[in-house]
């Protein structure tokens, strides 16, 4: 074994990914996750140490930290509108139980967090593309939650009790991410249009996102926790944009069926247009994305559909 790993939110969708690719390099793993909106079917088949438990149970953390040499904390309560119909909740799980992740990780002498952040940060689009000097100033709860998370994941660090690298993701989708009225859009679409249902775009479908394969987001966090020395914060996307329009169309194409597209109001919350600069991440880290949105699509239209007829 190289050493001990420990995946807050491993039992989800990211999470799940990061667990493999862990094991896959030879690391002891350990996941806590309270399968609040995890699957246990995504780790069930893998060789790790499952702990059923909130990030709010501080003295079970602190007991899961020890001999931890890298603690990955994805485990959220993600979304813009889960925090608008819930922002209390919302905070006692991303503000409170980050607290409760740092504190056992400082009890446990963990030299190294890599924190789950997101671009929800910044809020409505002032430049493009988005650098890490872009204002910030989050326009939901959501937003709100995880920036102060970040900011005290970076506290944490400047008061030398963890090297603390937090990492922005924009909009991520891949294997493994299941239909969810709060998710990713491109799993929303996917499914609605393998469901013979109308493909329902919020607004004119002329705003833009920057997409970011699963895979990519992995090797993101794997460079942020073995080949970087002390704390920063990162942008991590592919560079590049997609308005909703075009989206639909490549998940037409991927698919092979036309489907029907409704439009119904702008959601509140959402930003108009979003764009990663990752210069700073190619630089510092070393990254790179690997698969493109053509592949990507692809890839996650041929797992839906063999997740629908596993379920049939």
């Amino acid at each position: 074994m190289k050493g001990k790993c420990v995946v807050t939110g491993g039992a989800g969708f990211i999470g799940s990914n990061l667990v493999q690719a862990l094991l896959a390099k030879g690391f002891e793993v350990v996941v806590v996750d309270d399968l609040s909106s995890g699957n246990r079917s995504n780790i069930a088949h893998l060789p790790v140490t499952f702990v059923e438990t909130s990030i709010e149970d501080g003295e079970t953390l602190k007991r899961v930290m020890k001999g931890a040499d890298a603690v990955f904390h994805l485990a959220a309560s993600v979304g813009n509108k889960r925090s608008i119909d819930a922002p209390l909740r919302d905070s006692e799980i991303n503000v409170l139980g980050t607290l409760q992740v740092l504190e056992a990780c400082r009890a446990a002498g963990v030299p190294k967090i890599v924190y789950s952040s997101s671009a929800g940060i910044f809020g409505e689009l002032k430049q493009i593309p988005i650098d890490e000097s872009h204002p910030i100033d989050p326009n939901t709860p959501y937003g709100a939650s995880k920036l102060c998370g970040e900011k005290m994941c970076l506290a944490y660090g400047k008061l030398g009790y963890i090297d603390a690298v937090c990492l922005r993701y924009f909009n991520v989708y891949g294997p493994g991410q299941r239909f969810d009225q709060y998710g990713n859009v491109i799993p929303i679409f996917v499914f609605q249009l393998l469901d013979g249902q109308p493909i329902t775009i919020y607004g004119d479908g002329e705003q833009t996102r920057d997409f970011i394969h699963v895979a990519d987001v992995v090797q993101a966090n794997l460079l942020a926790a073995f080949n970087f020395n002390g704390s920063a914060a990162f942008n991590l996307g592919s560079g590049q944009s997609i308005s909703i329009n075009r989206l639909v169309e490549m998940i037409q194409a991927a698919s092979g069926i036309q489907g029907r597209v409704t439009h119904g109001a702008p959601r509140p919350g959402d930003a108009r247009d979003s764009l990663a600069d990752i210069s700073l991440i190619q630089k510092e880290l070393g990254f790179s994305p690997t698969v493109s949105l053509d592949e990507g699509i692809t890839g996650y239209v041929d797992w839906a559909r063999s997740l629908l007829r596993e379920a049939a």
